[in-house]
């Protein structure tokens, strides 16, 4: 057998990652030459699967403990991101049976702690990674290098470990001499220190914005990048991008990252459309790859988006949901998003000083919820409270704190928040600034435009500028009619009615009746896909998505898959 191998191996010199395979068959004991060849075939594969079962073979083929053990731990890192927890157990398990270096150990208790993003560990773990991470740099290893210092930078997102942290792990990623525009260079300075690097993160991103789809795992980094300077316009084109190299790779652990920073993302630009199947899924993947705050996350991003569509019973119990998970380790950006739901809720219900008491929570460092780059992302919703509960001073004084951030970094959702909080607090000399505010790109972003055609017409009115508010009041009612924003929408017409002018009854959108499971389904559907095919980006079974099929046309008033088209937009249409 071990001489048929061989043979195949001599015809396939042509197709060496099949060559390899052969190799490693005919191999009669360990042999470093086929290891390191297999594990270059392990870095060409695109199906992180084949990788890990190549690493896997490398290292039993390899000549010396320390190979064999960083082949078991690369293996595992590759486990992480297809959301294998049980193979990367068994990896990691397999390399402490042998006699590892310090690094060695230090990298398998980071790849253990891959699913959680080091939660359970202490901030204090993070410098002595990113020291780990200078000593392989060192070593003459950038590649693993730089992965365990973006293990150190995910958690500064996670918690808080303080400016002294922050800076180390910064000093270690500038000490690499990789260029500054380098993906993970740009993610990993977007997290550590989202103002200060700011605007040269977002200048790259705006650059890589038109070459996207080349490698899901380049796309993955420029979306949490993008994310993290608040440019979630960019966050969601790019998390898209990488999303389906993620998901015919089966890296699942990776697909769930994606699909989260692009619900998020849909969620803050007011595509609830689109946002609502993606964190449907996001939640479902979360939960079958064992990682309970990304779970956290994307059952947030549905409490936001509840909330924003009205249903405030179910927007509370999906934010009680998340913050269960999220408040015992202390997972910062999930409370932030928490204390967003319930701020919506409250400004749904008229509840203004509750609104205020639960956005002002983000902005207060000994607070579970503080949030250093989240902070600076829900600053309209934040004045808003303030303007309605009568509590302007305690906002301005927040807003002074954001005044040396928002004049270092060109940041959109913090250029945004601040321009419409000035506007909203100035008062009898507002005109002039909510001019200003309008005038700003907002292009993808409509519901920050939709806010600011409001607050305008509401201060117009009571200015008794009566039919200039009319104006923009019919703007802001037409947008978030197309939005689904319910309390907005209402607001608006009251004011329209107050202004003297009534309003068409809204009827509920035909997406608003399906659940966001049968939401998914019929928008893959009306792309033309058949239930093989559906089934197949889902991971359900033909006949399931028939079931569901059958159930969702009663709810829409058709009869057959031909008249969804027509009733609603494709995935791709709503994402853009």
């Amino acid at each position: 057998r071990r001489r048929a191998h061989s043979a195949l191996a001599e015809t396939l010199r042509e197709l060496p990652d099949r060559q390899v395979w052969h190799r490693a068959a005919g191999a009669a004991g360990a042999d470093e030459s086929v290891a390191a060849a297999l594990e270059d075939a392990a870095e060409r594969s695109r199906h992180r699967g084949g990788a890990v079962t190549a690493l896997e073979r490398a290292a039993a083929l390899s000549v010396s403990p320390g190979r064999r053990a960083d082949r078991l731990l690369r293996a595992a890192e590759l486990a992480v991101d297809s959301g294998h927890r049980e193979t990367v157990e068994r990896l990691v398990g397999a390399a402490r049976t042998l006699p590892l270096t310090t690094a060695q150990e230090a990298t398998a208790k980071w790849v253990l702690s891959g699913f959680e993003d080091g939660m359970r560990e202490s901030p204090s773990h993070i410098g002595e990674l990113a020291a780990l991470a200078a000593s392989v740099a060192a070593d003459g290893y950038p590649d693993p290098a730089l992965r365990i210092l973006w293990g150190a930078a995910a958690r500064c997102f996670w918690s808080e470990p303080g400016p002294d942290t922050r800076r180390a792990v910064l000093a270690v990623a500038d000490g690499f001499g990789i260029p500054a525009g380098d993906h993970r260079k740009l993610g990993i300075d977007s997290i550590v220190a989202p103002f200060e690097r700011g605007e040269q993160v977002l200048a790259h991103l705006r650059v890589f914005a038109g070459t996207t789809g080349r490698d899901p795992e380049v796309d993955h980094y420029l979306s949490s990048a993008a994310y993290q300077v608040g440019a979630f316009d960019l966050a969601a084109h790019f998390a898209g991008a990488a999303a389906p190299g993620f998901r015919s790779a089966g890296r699942l652990g990776l697909l769930t990252r994606a699909l989260a920073i692009q619900a998020s993302s849909l969620a803050r630009l007011g595509d609830l459309a689109a946002a609502t199947p993606i964190a449907a899924e996001s939640a479902a993947f979360a939960l079958e790859t064992g990682q309970p705050f990304m779970h956290a996350t994307a059952t947030v991003t549905q409490a936001e988006i509840a909330a924003l569509r009205g249903d405030y019973p179910q927007a509370a119990t999906l934010a009680m949901d998340a913050e269960r998970t999220a408040l015992a380790a202390g997972a910062r950006p999930v409370l932030a998003k928490v204390q967003l739901a319930r701020g919506l809720i409250a400004l749904g219900e008229g509840r203004f000083d509750d609104a205020f008491t639960d956005l002002a929570r983000i902005h207060d460092p000994r607070d579970p919820s503080y949030s250093l780059s989240l902070r600076a992302c829900f600053l309209t919703e934040l004045a808003e409270a303030a303007v309605r509960s009568g509590r302007t001073d305690a906002a301005a004084e927040l807003l002074r704190e954001l005044e040396p951030a928002a004049a270092s970094t060109p940041a959109p959702a913090l250029q945004i928040g601040m321009r419409y909080a000035r506007a909203v607090l100035a008062g009898e000399t507002a005109a002039e600034l909510f001019t200003l505010a309008l005038q700003a790109d907002l292009t993808g972003w409509p519901a920050e435009r939709g806010r600011l055609h409001l607050a305008y017409g509401e201060w117009l009115r009571r200015q008794r500028r009566v039919v200039e508010s009319r104006t923009q009041l019919r703007t802001a009612r037409e947008i978030f009619d197309a939005l689904g924003f319910a309390a907005w929408s209402e607001r608006a017409r009251l004011e329209l009615r107050s202004a003297g002018e009534s309003s068409p009854n809204r009827d509920p959108d035909a997406r608003e009746r399906l659940t966001p499971h049968e939401l998914s389904i019929a928008q893959l559907a009306a792309q033309g896909l058949t239930n093989r095919e559906i089934g197949q980006r889902l991971y359900l079974s033909h006949r399931t998505v028939s079931t569901h099929l059958h159930r969702i046309f009663p709810k829409l008033g058709i009869s057959s898959r031909g008249d969804l088209a027509a009733l609603l937009p494709t995935l791709e249409e709503t994402a853009g």
